[in-house]
C-alpha cells in the first residue's frame, strides 16, 4: 500500500467512525504522519472466525472498535435473515472492559435496525449467563462482548446461534463474508431505541439452575477463598454459594470489582504466573479448603488447595487434574450420557469414562465442538473450562463449575480426604496421567507459522527418549475430526506419551500439549512416578523446542 494509499483509507475510516475517542486518536495519528502505525492498523482486517472477533482497541480495521463491531453485527445479522430468521431475538451480553457496553449497545441498535428483536443483559454479567439465556428465551442468536482473560487493552466478540452453543464453520465464513459486504457504515441503520434491556429474571433463573448440578441434601461444608480477577464473577457466583448453602466465599478484596485495568495482575488468567498471588495471601490468612478463581468473564473456574510440599503452602490444580476430579465426582453421582473433551487434554477422562461404563468423545480444541456432542452429560478443556450443565448452559460455565468443586470438596471433607487424595486414587486405578505445556506468546507471528513449517517438514523421530510411533498433521481431518491447524504425536518406549502443537486461536501464541502415562500399582509408588512423569515431561518440553526451532 503507497503512502497515499493509506492515508485515503484512514481518512474514509475517519469519516465514517462514530465513537469521537477512536476518531481523535486517528486524527492524531494522520497529523502525526505516523505511517508506520497507521500501516499496522490498515495493513487488513480483523478476521471474524470461530472465536469470532477478539484484537486491542483503537481505530482502525485491525482494532476493536464501534465501527469494526457495527459492521461484525451487520454482518451477523444479515447472515440470520439469510437462514429465515427474520423477526428472531437475539440477545447480547457483556463484560466490564472498556468499551464492552459501547459494543453491546451497538449491537442491539443494528439489530433492531435490521428488522430483529434484540435484548440487552441488564449490566456486565458472565459469559454463562448469556449461554443460558438465549436458551431460556428462545433466541436465534446471542452475542458476548469480552476479551475473556486476555491483556487489559484487549476486547472481543463472540457470537452464539440458536442452541446456545458458539460458532462453528461453516456459520463462521458466512457471517465473514457477510461482514465483508458490508460497504460502508452509512448503509448500516442504527436507531437510537427500539431494544428491550432485560431486568434480573434471567440471572434469577439462571440461579435458580445452578442449583441442578448439586445433589439434594449433599454436604455444603468446604470453605473457600475466592477472587473475580477484576471481572464480573463475584455477585453472580457469591449468590449461587449463597442459595446453595456453602459458607459465604472469603474474598480477595483487592480483585473482587470489575475493573477494566486489571492492576494487580500482568494477565487477568488464573494460569498465568502471579495472577493467584494474593488468593494464596488471603488463604494463607484463613486457612480454607479451597482457592477459586474465575476469569474475568466467569466461564473459566482454576481451583487451588493446600498442599504442604510446594512453596506458599497452595498448589493450583491443573485443568485436567479438575477435569478428572469432576468427572469421578459425576460418576459417584450416578451421572449418564456422554462425557466428553477436546484432544488437547488429557486422556485420563477416557479412562474414567471406560470404567464407568459412560459415552465418550473426543473433539477438536474449544467449546464450540464440546458443546455440540450428542447426548452430552460433561465436557472439559484443559484451559480451565467445565460444562457440568449442558442442558442449562451449552458452554463452559465458571459458576457451576465451581459449586460443583465445592460439593466434591464437602463430600470428601467429611471422609477426613481432600482433593489431592482423589488424585491420588485415580493415578492408582488409571496410571499417572502427567500434563504440561509449552506455550511460546510471540510479537511476530511468523515466528509460529515458521514453527509449524519446521516441524512438518522435519517431524520428530523421538522426544525425551520415546519414539515418535505416529505423527498425524490435522490439517488433513482424521476419521473422527474435521481439519484444524494441529500436529499430533504418539510417543511409546518406557512410557506412552502424547504431543499435540497448535496455534492458539486467540492469542498469539503457540501452544504444545505435552501428556505421559506412567504405570503405578499402588499408593506406594505415586512419589517416584510424579518425579519421573515431571522429568519425562520437561524432556519432552526440550527436544520439543528444539524440533520446532524455538
Amino acid at each position: 500500500m503507497t503512502q497515499d494509499d493509506l492515508l485515503t483509507r484512514a481518512n474514509a475510516w475517519l469519516a465514517e467512525d462514530p465513537d469521537p475517542e477512536t476518531r481523535d486518536e486517528l486524527a492524531a495519528l494522520i497529523d502525526a504522519g505516523a505511517t508506520a502505525e497507521l500501516a499496522a492498523r490498515f495493513s487488513g482486517t480483523l478476521q471474524f472466525g470461530t472465536a469470532g472477533l477478539r484484537g486491542e482497541i483503537g481505530a482502525g480495521p485491525m482494532r476493536m472498535n464501534r465501527s469494526v463491531v457495527i459492521r461484525a453485527a451487520a454482518g451477523l445479522a444479515a447472515y440470520l435473515k439469510a437462514k429465515g430468521q427474520e423477526g428472531g431475538l437475539v440477545v447480547v451480553g457483556y463484560d466490564a472492559r472498556y468499551k464492552s457496553a459501547d459494543f453491546a449497545r451497538d449491537t442491539a441498535a443494528v439489530m433492531t435496525g435490521a428488522g430483529l428483536r434484540a435484548a440487552l443483559l441488564p449490566r456486565p454479567l458472565p459469559t454463562p449467563v448469556l449461554a443460558y439465556a438465549i436458551r431460556r428465551l428462545g433466541a436465534v442468536a446471542g452475542v458476548e462482548v469480552t476479551a475473556s482473560h486476555n491483556p487489559p487493552r484487549d476486547n472481543g466478540y463472540k457470537v452464539y446461534l440458536g442452541d446456545g452453543s458458539q460458532i462453528v464453520p461453516p456459520a463462521d465464513a458466512e457471517i465473514a463474508a457477510e461482514i465483508d459486504a458490508v460497504r460502508s457504515l452509512n448503509d448500516v441503520p442504527r436507531p437510537e431505541s427500539g431494544w428491550e434491556t432485560l431486568g434480573d429474571e434471567v440471572l434469577e433463573a439462571y440461579l435458580a439452575r445452578t442449583d441442578a448440578v448439586l445433589t439434594p441434601g449433599s454436604p455444603r461444608t468446604a470453605r473457600t477463598v475466592y477472587t473475580a480477577m477484576h471481572g464480573v464473577g463475584k455477585d453472580v457466583l457469591t449468590a449461587a454459594f449463597g442459595r446453595a448453602g456453602f459458607p459465604p466465599p472469603a474474598l480477595v478484596a483487592a480483585q473482587a470489582e470489575p475493573d477494566p485495568a486489571f492492576p494487580t495482575v500482568a494477565f487477568p488468567n488464573p494460569e498465568e504466573p502471579g495472577a493467584m498471588d494474593l488468593a494464596f495471601e488471603a488463604a494463607r490468612a484463613v486457612d480454607p479448603d479451597l482457592v477459586i478463581a474465575n476469569d474475568p468473564d466467569a466461564d473459566r473456574c482454576a481451583v487451588a488447595v493446600p498442599d504442604a510440599s510446594v512453596e506458599g503452602g497452595w498448589r493450583m490444580l491443573r485443568g485436567d487434574e479438575v477435569g478428572a476430579l469432576l468427572a469421578a465426582h459425576l460418576v459417584h453421582k450416578g451421572a449418564t450420557g456422554v462425557f466428553a473433551e477436546s484432544i488437547v487434554s488429557s486422556s485420563l477422562l477416557g479412562r474414567i469414562a471406560e470404567a464407568a461404563g459412560v459415552g465418550y468423545e473426543e473433539t477438536l480444541t474449544g467449546f464450540k465442538w464440546i458443546a455440540r456432542v450428542d447426548g452430552l452429560r460433561y465436557g472439559y478443556e484443559e484451559a480451565l473450562g467445565y460444562c457440568v450443565d449442558p442442558e442449562g448452559v451449552r458452554d463452559k460455565d465458571g459458576i457451576t463449575a465451581a459449586l460443583l468443586v465445592a460439593e466434591l470438596a464437602s463430600v470428601l471433607k467429611e471422609q477426613d480426604r481432600t482433593l489431592l487424595d482423589l488424585l491420588d486414587d485415580l493415578a492408582v486405578a488409571h496410571g499417572l496421567h502427567a500434563t504440561d505445556q509449552l506455550s511460546v506468546r510471540v510479537e511476530d507471528l511468523s515466528v509460529i507459522a515458521n514453527a509449524m513449517t519446521a516441524l512438518r517438514e522435519r517431524p520428530p523421530v523421538s522426544l525425551a527418549g520415546l519414539t515418535v510411533v505416529s505423527a498425524e498433521d490435522l490439517t488433513k481431518g482424521t476419521e473422527s475430526l474435521p481439519p484444524t491447524d494441529g500436529l499430533r504425536y504418539h510417543l511409546e518406549g518406557d512410557y506412552k506419551a502424547r504431543v499435540i502443537v497448535r496455534p492458539s486461536g486467540t492469542e498469539p501464541k503457540l501452544k504444545c500439549y505435552l501428556e505421559v502415562v506412567v504405570p503405578v500399582a499402588d499408593a506406594r509408588e505415586l512419589v517416584p512416578a510424579r518425579a519421573r512423569g515431571a522429568e519425562l515431561l520437561a524432556a519432552i518440553k526440550r527436544d520439543l523446542s528444539a524440533a520446532a526451532g524455538l
